[in-house]
């Protein structure tokens, strides 16, 4: 397994001062920028579109990691992309065919993640995995940050990371939701490499000594 990346979530910073924050935690050590989109309507929350990520972009070289936690998903794909996202990630459930959403994301010059709730099933992945550069498991339920570890996401995350390695393929698999100093080890143990953190990161004093604790010196 690679090393352990760390992808600060946009959504827990100062909104009133973006730019700064993005740079702090790119000097601080973050590997990734995640970014949760969310409309309303797939979620009971509303945060920012493309506009955002594209006066982002000139700030960080970081890989943008974009959630897109809206539906329909599809229409919007190509905005993401042209706004300047590296992955773009979405729910099975934001549209009738996964399959064709995971392949437009691919034309479109970016890695394609799919994102499990915590009661979708690991199932729906079967058929895809051909297209998936990365699987999100939502250790919350999505729509509002600083919510707590849901445990019962653990086994998820373990049987994702036999399915990878049965599969051979190099998929990144990454945990969201309630991922702390204390629940951080033990997403790592059940087999993630990518751990979002919003509110462990930008709600610290010190953004790189809460990484490196995040990323536990793997």
């Amino acid at each position: 397994m690679s090393a352990i990346r760390i992808a600060p979530s946009l959504l827990a910073a100062d909104f009133a001062r973006l730019g700064e924050e993005v740079r702090a935690i790119e000097a601080a050590g973050a590997d990734w920028l995640h970014l949760d989109i969310m409309d309303g309507h797939f979620v009971p929350n509303i945060s920012f579109g493309p506009g955002l990520i594209k006066a982002l972009r000139k700030h960080s070289a970081m890989p943008f990691d974009v959630h897109l936690m809206i539906a329909p998903a599809d229409p919007y794909l190509a905005a993401f992309a042209e706004a300047g996202a590296d992955v773009i990630s979405l729910h099975p459930e934001a549209g009738p065919h996964l399959h064709r959403s995971l392949q437009t994301i691919r034309a479109l010059g970016k890695k394609a993640g799919v994102v499990l709730n915590p009661a979708t099933p690991v199932e729906c992945l079967a058929h895809v995995l051909d297209l998936t550069d990365l699987i999100l498991v939502m250790s919350v339920n999505p729509g509002f940050g600083g919510q707590s570890f849901l445990a019962g996401q653990l086994p998820k995350i373990a049987a994702l990371r036999r399915m990878i390695t049965e599969s051979g393929r190099d998929i990144a698999l990454q945990v969201d939701g309630g991922v702390t100093l204390q629940t951080a080890p033990q997403c790592i143990a059940a087999g993630a490499d990518v751990l979002v953190a919003g509110t462990a990161v930008f709600g610290a004093a010190d953004y790189a000594q809460a990484i490196a604790g995040l990323r536990g010196g793997a």
